[in-house]
């Protein structure tokens, strides 16, 4: 079993965090293709008022467990050489970054195919929660249509 990996970042996910989480790789000569996934926030319209943030929230080691089982079911069904993934936690502005898959293979297939599945498995199964903050003051709880 691969070790527990820290998922959680308080906040936005910053593009130095992520361009060095990807430079990191360039010394692993077995690789041949990465696939990322960047998730953001919207300022979708929401009833009466525009997404302004989403405030997340989780029950951390519970969702961290989940995540680790879903990790060794993404080692065990693709070919990958590495994985990453991340998720904020708290607030975080529309236009700025909170969910980063971040998947590395010898070729390409098989990381496209595993972020997509992440992604979707994720979004579907670890208890993570966001609270849409809009402009006017109101706020909605966020449901993932795309996968339900």
């Amino acid at each position: 079993m691969k070790k527990k990996k820290k998922v959680f970042i308080d906040g936005a996910i910053g593009p130095d965090f992520i361009a060095e989480s990807i430079a990191k790789h360039q010394t692993k000569k077995e690789i041949g293709a990465h696939e990322i996934f960047l998730g953001q926030v919207r300022a979708d319209q929401k009833g009466t008022g525009i997404v302004q943030a989403i405030e997340f929230s989780a029950h951390e080691e519970m969702a961290e467990e989940k995540l680790s089982e879903i990790r060794e079911l993404a080692f065990d069904k693709f070919n990958l050489s590495c994985m990453h993934v991340y998720h904020s936690i708290n607030k975080v502005e529309a236009g700025q970054i909170c969910f980063y898959v971040f998947a590395s293979s010898a070729h390409r297939k098989d990381c496209r195919e595993a972020v997509s599945w992440l992604v979707d498995t994720i979004k579907k199964e670890v208890p993570i929660f966001g609270k849409e903050i809009l402009e006017n003051g109101q706020h909605h709880w966020k449901s993932n249509t795309e996968v339900l």
